[in-house]
């Protein structure tokens, strides 16, 4: 089993805080960044950052469905990350200011592949996969912060 990594950047029109307070904000803002790959969505403790529990299903094929409970934390100022409870999936999301006005938003997702053919094919094409699927949310989360 290998590690499988997909990372997704974009600088998006506004102020790091208030970028990174949409993104932490997982009562009333998150759930209008999800594009249609994501359903069931239920916080379960908390809402916003560190210490929130948050239940969402992620289908990112036809045949792919991830059943996903998160444990959130701020390690770092700027930096919210997902520990899947039910995987070894952890998602990492940075925030930087990126000159007046404007962010860089960096979200990184890691996981335990499979092994043998499935992992190669894995490898190969769920990176790209779930950059699409994130590049929607980070479309919705810049439209979000420009209001």
């Amino acid at each position: 089993m290998a590690q499988v990594e997909a990372t997704t950047e974009r600088v998006i029109e506004a102020d790091a805080e208030a970028v990174f307070g949409a993104l932490a904000d997982y009562r009333q803002t998150r759930p209008k960044l999800l594009p249609e790959h994501f359903s069931e969505y239920e916080v379960r403790e908390g809402g916003e950052g560190a210490g929130t529990l948050v239940h969402w299903k992620l289908q990112a094929t036809s045949k792919r469905v991830r059943d996903c409970l998160l444990e959130v934390s701020e390690p770092t100022e700027g930096q919210l990350v997902e520990k899947d409870r039910n995987s070894s999936m952890v998602t990492t999301w940075t925030v930087t200011p990126a000159g007046e006005g404007r962010a860089r938003v960096v979200v990184t997702t890691v996981w335990q592949g499979a092994g043998g053919i499935g992992g190669f094919f894995e490898r190969t094409f769920a990176p790209k996969g779930l950059g699409r699927i994130y590049d929607q949310l980070l479309d919705k989360l810049a439209a979000e912060v420009a209001k």
